[in-house]
Formats: structure tokens, C-alpha cells, sequence
């Protein structure tokens, strides 16, 4: 079978700036795709460019096949959800439902038919009359989901559309939009910036850096196995530290400033390094510990909060503060050693990065 998305050496522009560089992208019937990245990264432009409401300037886009790098949005036959809702105000819920059954000559008793099992589905039953002004937020979201997969696309476009929404409203959709996607089989692109927005619902996440990918894969691959200092960063491991990794005997010895060495097994880069970790792999040891196989580094703790569960420290590094959860009570000012096991960092040659700075 034909994938559903491919697209070839995508490249766009507006006007005299290049937006996407060159993009490579294949999604499978009935895949979820997250496409993540911070804004000005290329993300809602690749997006855009797969629907047809912005021209390609080099490169193919084949649905299924078909080439439509040239065909109108509305001879794609896909649909999209906006971050805006983009519903008809003077419509009603019937009528922006089954706006896009309208336009296809459905008949009307065939319309009211669809639009409620559609309603049934996003339990929004009862509401067919009733004016979309009259919504609530997430109401509105679904009927823009209702409207987009009332006309039954294979290929579901979706441009932020939970980022207005209030935070369980949010967790609520992205949960019947994923459970919507499995259980009728549609592929999906989903644009965000939320990390977990996509970790949550996608197949696979694609991370964008200056209008090219920067890595894809499940979201336990990049999330595990970041590629590049760009994206270990981009999926929260925003800590850093500088270490020297050399041989010794049958594994390496990994030595750090002002902490003590340590030695271990692990296949890693050697000579200078620097380690990208996020703030959970940390714990808090006595401050003269030695573990093969973890970093210990000196501290002392200077804030400390009780979120529930865990306590969470702040540990003062030289010039440097990490943040740090632990089960146990220690008070301020204690001395105490930040252990970051060498299994959890992840290690990029130092002399291939550039401005970072380093413990």
C-alpha cells in the first residue's frame, strides 16, 4: 500500500526567505504523527504546504500516491483542524457539522443522519440547534473536530487546536482525539509545541530545528535517544555539564571538575564531552560518594519545596544550580552530592557544540 504522506525535498519560501530546507517526511496509513518544535521552526509552514493553502517552491507531495504538490486544498481530500476553531458563528452545531456534507451535495436527511452519530461520538448529543456561540471552548473544539471528520478523510490535519483550550480540557481531548484516530483508522499530522501534547498521542514525533527535521522516531526513541544537542535540549534535558571521558582497562574512566571520577562499562565518545540531562535522572547522595557508573558532584542545597510526594532541591554546583526531587527531608545549607547516573545523560563530542555552558 501507497503511504499516505510523502513528501520528497520539500522546499518553501516566502518571498526571498526560505522557510523549509529540503524536508523528507513518509507517514503510513493510519499513523499519528507529531510534528514538534518552538515557533519559527518550519512546523505549521510544513503543515500548510501538505493541506495546499501555501505553495511549494521545490518538491513533491504525493497522498496515497497521487502528486497534488500543484492541486488546490480542496481537491486533497483531507481535512484540518485550526487552533482557531474556524467555525461558522451564525451556523449552528448542525450546521457547521455538516457545512463541508453541504458543499458535497449530501442530502439533507443524509446530513442530519451523519452529523449525529458524528455528535454521539464527541457526546455532543442533544445540541444539534443550538448556536455555536452558546458553546464552551471545548465544546466548540469538537464540533470543529466533528466538522473535519464528518466528511470522512482519510488524512486528519490538526494545526494546535487544543492550545486555547484550559488545561483538562486539554488532557480530555487529546484522549478522544487519539481514541477517535484508533478506532476509525484516519492518518493523523498534528502540529505542536507541546512536548507532551505529542509524547501522548503520536506514533511518531518529528522534531523541527530551522525549517528542517531534526530527528524522527517513537516518542520513547527521541525522548531516550535524542540525536543532537538541539533536540536533547528540545525534549527537556536542558542541564548541562562538561566531563572528560578516557580509556581505562577494559572501560573508560569519566572525570569531572570539581567532582570526583568515576569509571564505567558504557559505549560513549571519548576525550571532552559535554552531558545534556533533564532534572529527574538527578538524586541527592552524601557529597564523598563514589559509584561506578554515576557522577557525583558537590553541593550544597539553597531552596528547598514540598510539591507533594517528593521534596524538590535546589543544589548550588560552583556558580551553578540544579533542580532536584528526593523522598527524604534535608535541611538548607547541607552539603550533599548530586549523583547523575552516566546510563541517563546523554553525550555529544564538546568541540561539535557551540555556546553551552559547562559545570
Amino acid at each position: 500500500m501507497s503511504a499516505a504522506i510523502a513528501i520528497d525535498s520539500l522546499h518553501v519560501s516566502y518571498g526571498n526567505q526560505r522557510v523549509l530546507h529540503g524536508v523528507d517526511l513518509t507517514v503510513a496509513p493510519g499513523e499519528f504523527i507529531a510534528i514538534l518544535g518552538s515557533s519559527g521552526c518550519g512546523k505549521t509552514t510544513l503543515l500548510r504546504t501538505i493541506a495546499g493553502f501555501q505553495k511549494a517552491s521545490q518538491g513533491a507531495i504525493r497522498l496515497f500516491g497521487r502528486d497534488v504538490v500543484n492541486m488546490p486544498p480542496e481537491k486533497r481530500g483531507m481535512a484540518m483542524m485550526f487552533q482557531s476553531y474556524a467555525l461558522w458563528p451564525h451556523m449552528t452545531v448542525l450546521g457547521n457539522v455538516g457545512y463541508g456534507l453541504r458543499l458535497r451535495g449530501v442530502a439533507k436527511d443524509e446530513i442530519r443522519t451523519r452529523v449525529a452519530t458524528i455528535l454521539k461520538m464527541l457526546n455532543l448529543s442533544g445540541l444539534e440547534d443550538r448556536k455555536v456561540t452558546n458553546l464552551s471552548g471545548g465544546q466548540r473544539q469538537r464540533v470543529a473536530l466533528g466538522r473535519a471528520l464528518a466528511i470522512e478523510p482519510e488524512i486528519l490535519l490538526l494545526d494546535e487546536p487544543l492550545s486555547n483550550l484550559d488545561a483538562k480540557v486539554r488532557l480530555q481531548l487529546r484522549s478522544e482525539i487519539k481514541s477517535l484516530q484508533n478506532r476509525l483508522g484516519f492518518t493523523a499530522v498534528h502540529v505542536t509545541h507541546d512536548r507532551e501534547e505529542a509524547m501522548t498521542m503520536a506514533d511518531r514525533i518529528v522534531v523541527m530545528d530551522a525549517g528542517k527535521i531534526a530527528q524522527i522516531g517513537s516518542p520513547k526513541e527521541v525522548f531516550d535517544h535524542p540525536n543532537s544537542p538541539f533536540v536533547a535540549s528540545f525534549m527537556g534535558a536542558e542541564n548541562t555539564i562538561g566531563l572528560d571521558i578516557r580509556t581505562s582497562g577494559a572501560g573508560v574512566e569519566v572525570a569531572v571538575a570539581h567532582g570526583n571520577p568515576t569509571s564505567w562499562d558504557g559505549a560513549v565518545p571519548l576525550g571532552p564531552v559535554t552531558a545534556y540531562f533533564r532534572d529527574d535522572v538527578a538524586s541527592l547522595d552524601g557529597p564523598d560518594a563514589r559509584i561506578d557508573g554515576s557522577i557525583i558532584l558537590p553541593g550544597r542545597i539553597t531552596q528547598r519545596t514540598y510539591p507533594g510526594g517528593h521534596y524538590r532541591y535546589v543544589v548550588a554546583i560552583n556558580d551553578r544550580h540544579f533542580t532536584v526531587t528526593d523522598d527524604h527531608y534535608h535541611e538548607l545549607d547541607d552539603a550533599v552530592g548530586l549523583r547523575l547516573p552516566l546510563a541517563s545523560l546523554h553525550l555529544f563530542p564538546t568541540d561539535t557544540i557551540k555556546g553551552e555552558n559547562h559545570a
